[in-house]
């Protein structure tokens, strides 16, 4: 029986987003553009702020994973700024737990029907070159890898592959 639901946050889930934020960050450091540390610094009032944000609109969009207590799953999505046909998908995360199942799918369906219902028809992401698990996992969800690797925004000796997937 499926534990969970999947659905665009809210503000009432700023609290529970910020400590799957330091989740995320303490569990795949090199996937993420901040530090533990600089997340764990941030204030509880920046976390409401970024989730009033993406709680509503075309701009931006963050969808949870929620098992009515603890959040499983994040993903994000937003305007890609140099092609406004497509959303970048952005902050993909899965409690150790729930990877391999269907989670993910459901976390970047959420992102794909937002894409579409704000006119958007692909959908991009970036991942870690060497993160062969996430690669195949995106890869069942019909993402394809395109052009060479980028430079990874954050850590100079580090590229990753950008895939793309039709909405």
């Amino acid at each position: 029986m499926k534990s969970w639901t999947v659905r665009r946050v809210t503000v009432a889930d700023a609290a529970r987003m910020r400590a799957l934020r330091l989740e995320m960050l303490a569990d795949s450091p090199l996937a993420f553009l901040e530090t533990l540390a600089q997340a764990a610094a941030r204030p509880h009032e920046a976390y409401r702020a970024r989730i009033t944000q993406s709680a509503r609109g075309r701009q931006v969009a963050q969808f949870i994973a929620d098992t009515g207590g603890r959040l499983i799953g994040h993903a994000g999505g937003t305007v890609m700024p140099d092609d406004p046909a497509t959303t970048v998908v952005f902050a993909v995360y899965l409690t150790p737990a729930y990877r391999g199942g269907k989670v993910l799918a459901e976390l970047i369906d959420a992102v794909a029907a937002w894409s579409r219902e704000c006119g958007r028809d692909e959908l991009m992401l970036e991942v870690v070159t060497g993160n062969d698990r996430a690669v195949r996992a995106y890869e069942k969800l019909g993402f394809e890898e395109v052009g060479e690797p980028v430079p990874h925004p954050v850590i100079p000796v580090l590229t990753e592959l950008r895939m793309r997937r039709r909405i």
